[in-house]
């Protein structure tokens, strides 16, 4: 097995059992993260993704439904070559108190097809603006795997496996925090245009004030190309 993909999969395994000796002494929610993505091929390279995601809470030191926001973000990008991408978007965030965010995002993508496997990075940088809040500034690193389950090559009606983990920087007034994401799905493809991915998504952070902010999703992917 590739040596960056065993780094991956030892990353999930240890912030599983950070956050399960965390859940007792910090703040831990719980809830649903459903995500529509539609993705459409462009002539000359070009490619756009208009991704649509709501975050809704269930638990907080008791059960307690609540909504918490609605994410509609637009990217539009170029391929380079083979393996590389370069994209910009925007993004809004409806909160669930009627307030709205804007927020600016450039990325860079370089996969990489092994005869077994998917590897992907992700570099990514944005810049959050806010009527109520100093705008937030936020580099981000995503590394991600897919993993077929039926054989060698992800095909039509078969399954896989996807696990990501990503390192995210954060400043907002001088202040600064690190939050860090991993995620295990599976997925299941319809056809080569329609996949539906199933999973858990465990953020950490707040790592500089005294209590660290767990979080863990249950998410709901579909993803459809035109």
């Amino acid at each position: 097995m590739n040596s960056n993909l065993k780094h991956s999969l030892f990353a999930l395994l240890l912030l599983a059992v950070l956050s399960g000796s965390i859940r007792a002494q910090n703040v831990n929610t719980y809830g649903f993260l459903p995500t529509v993505n539609v993705n459409a091929k462009l002539p000359k390279d070009w490619f756009t993704n208009l991704k649509i995601e709501s975050r809704q809470e269930i638990y907080q030191d008791d059960f307690d439904y609540s909504y918490l926001r609605t994410d509609l973000l637009f990217v539009a990008g170029k391929k380079l070559g083979f393996s590389t991408k370069l994209a910009v978007g925007y993004q809004v965030i409806f909160e669930n108190q009627g307030g709205v965010n804007h927020r600016f995002i450039q990325q860079i993508h370089n996969l990489k097809k092994y005869r077994t496997f998917i590897l992907n990075h992700r570099f990514q940088a944005d810049q959050t603006f806010s009527s109520n809040a100093d705008t937030e500034y936020r580099i981000r690193y995503r590394l991600s795997t897919e993993i077929p389950l039926n054989g060698q090559t992800l095909d039509a009606n078969e399954l896989y496996l996807k696990v990501s983990n990503e390192y995210l920087n954060a400043v907002q007034h001088s202040e600064y925090d690190l939050e860090i994401r991993v995620a295990a799905f599976v997925g299941y493809v319809f056809s080569p245009k329609t996949k539906l991915e199933i999973g858990f998504d465990n953020r950490v952070d707040a790592f500089i004030d005294d209590r660290l902010r767990n979080r863990f999703w249950l998410g709901l992917n579909i993803f459809q190309s035109l």
